[in-house]
Formats: structure tokens, sequence, C-alpha cells
């Protein structure tokens, strides 16, 4: 049987099991981050939310999934069918594709790369053409101009969030998830990168609400100006599909934060046990984070939004890279922004 697992269709039959387990975790943490997102909103405009279909209206996105399914396609006259239907598809898959590289544990991760960080900024980074071929595809001018948007706003976001990350990168001496972790190591909640990257972690947040279109930085789909901007002309299952492709995005980003910035799996209390509940917990959290900021944060104006992308975040986190390697080269505070030289 052992020889059996270390062939091909064995290892073929292991990394489906792998790739079906993330798939079902995510699709389940998504049915449930949407329930929770009207959720939080409800009580912060102190009214019920959902709270029929099932339990405690658990069941309600079900629900909402099941009647975007069975709703009919309506393709604009004109619309390239073929790019129209493999835009909203692409956009979710990608945000699939990048949790291959996340690691909730110690050998709890499908890939541990040791370029992880350049993987999962290059799949993402690609999400932005599922939204810009929706929009070109729909053959109209709101989408169209929302697809615009959404490139411009994502590249620019990317830039100060790569530059963030860079500055993590040199204090932990390595790529890899698994290793960042491991160099956050020590003193429970005071020895994780939140702290030696306090600056960065505010610039971190903000930049990755820009970068999954979230508000107050939804432009690319907003209601008042664009109608409902890159997904106007959308329907059905390809309307569900981009927004599953959002809300993992957002799931995505709440990781990347736990594990850059937060220890990943590391307990907060030296003595209490590591594991992967502390992991998801934290990832909860930063979701919690995101869906408040939607509920009490009014939309930014175009031109604010590229403003602070361009003349404040990118010159601050810059700056920050420098100081950083300032701070590693010469191991100040006892190389507290230099773990590689300690591990």
């Amino acid at each position: 049987m052992a020889e059996f697992w270390q062939s091909s269709l064995g290892i073929a039959l292991i990394l489906l099991a792998q790739g079906l387990a993330i798939i079902a975790f995510v699709m389940l943490s998504l049915v449930y981050m949407v329930y929770g997102d009207r959720k939080i909103w409800a009580a912060v405009q102190m009214r019920r939310g959902p709270n029929v279909v099932g339990p405690w209206g658990l069941l309600q996105t079900f629900a909402d999934a099941l009647k975007f399914v069975v709703k009919e396609i309506v393709v604009p006259a004109g619309a390239d069918r073929f790019v129209f239907f493999l835009a909203p598809f692409l956009s979710m898959t990608l945000a699939l594709l990048a949790f291959v590289a996340i690691p909730f544990a110690p050998g709890w991760v499908m890939a541990d790369l040791n370029v992880a960080i350049l993987f999962i900024f290059a799949v993402s980074s690609l999400e932005v053409y599922g939204v810009i071929m929706g929009g070109w595809a729909s053959n109209s001018k709101y989408p169209f101009l929302g697809s615009l948007r959404s490139a411009a706003q994502m590249i620019s976001y990317e830039v100060s969030l790569g530059l963030i990350i860079i500055g993590v990168i040199i204090s932990a001496g390595s790529m890899n998830l698994t290793a960042i972790v491991e160099a956050q190591r020590g003193a429970g909640i005071l020895s994780w990168f939140w702290l030696a990257h306090l600056p960065m972690l505010a610039l971190f947040f903000i930049s990755a609400l820009a970068e999954t279109n979230r508000p107050p930085f939804d432009l690319p789909e907003a209601e008042s100006e664009l109608v409902a901007g890159f997904m106007s002309e959308y329907s059905s299952t390809a309307y569900l599909l981009f927004m599953a492709g959002e809300y993992i995005a957002i799931w995505l980003m709440c990781a990347l934060i736990s594990l850059l910035f937060f220890g990943g799996w590391l307990s907060p209390i030296p003595g209490l046990p590591d594991g992967a509940i502390w992991m998801f917990l934290k990832m909860v959290f930063w979701f919690f984070m995101f869906a408040m900021v939607k509920a009490i944060v009014p939309r930014y104006r175009y031109d604010q939004l590229m403003r602070v992308g361009w003349k404040v975040f990118l010159p601050l986190s810059l700056a920050w890279v420098v100081i950083v390697a300032f701070l590693a080269r010469f191991e100040v505070a006892g190389g507290f922004w230099a773990r590689a030289a300690g591990m």
C-alpha cells in the first residue's frame, strides 16, 4: 500500500484530495463570511439582518446562492460570449489557486514553496484580468469604466503591498510563509511582526481593502456612479462567481495579514499549544475588521483613492524598506528586526 501512495497515481490522488479539502474549506468559509458580513452591517445599523432561513438565518446564504443559480442568464447583445463567461470563472479560480501556498499549521499546506510570497502575488495579480475581461466583454460603457478603474486601483496598491512585504521578508530572511511564521516565535504576541512593523500594518490593511475592491475603496463597482461597475451586465451564476471571487480574495488577505504580522498558527500566550485554530481565529478577526470598515467608513472619491496610493502609501512603504534594511543590518535592539540571524 505504501508503494501505491508513492506512485504517480497515488501522488495524483493525494494532491486531488488536498485540493478538494482546500476548496471545501474556502467555500464553506465563503458562505459564512457573507452571513457574518450581513450580520455585522445589520448590528451597526441596529437591525436584525438575515434571521429567517434556518436557525438564526444560518442557511440564508445557501438560499441566496440557489436563487442566483436558477435565475435566467442574460447576455447583452454584441457581447463576446466566450470572454463574457470566462471572466467570472477566471476571477474565482485564481482567487482559489492562491490558497495552495497558504500554510495553516506546520505541514498543513498543499505546496510549501520557498517563494510562496512571489507565487501568491503572481496569482493574485492576475485576478484583475477577470475584471478587465468582464468589463470589456459586456460591450457596455459602465462595465468598461468599472474595469478600467479596477485595473488602475489594483496595480496602484499592489506596489505598496509588495514593498510592505519586502520589509517582512528582510526581517524573516525568507519568502517561505512557514519560515516567516517561525521567525515570529518567541515571547507570544510581543514577538510577532505587528510590533516590529507596526507602521506598515495599517498601510497593509488599507491597501488590502483597495486591492480587493472593498469599501471605502469599491470604486470599480460604485452603484451611485456605475450601477454595479464591471458586473452591471452579469446575472445568475456568472454574477455569483464574481462575488465569490471577491470574498475569497478578502479571505486570502485575512490569511496573509495573519501570517505576516500576527504569527499565523502561533499561540498568543506562551505555554498554550500552537495550532491551526489560532490561524483560523486570526483570519476571522481580520474579516470582522473588513466588515466593520464597510459598515462605518464612507466611500472615497476616485482621485482621493489614487492620490493616497501613489503620494502617501508608496513613499512611506519605500522608506520603510530602507529603514528596516538598516535596522536589520546593524541588528538594532538585539536583532528585533533581524530574526533570521537568530534562527
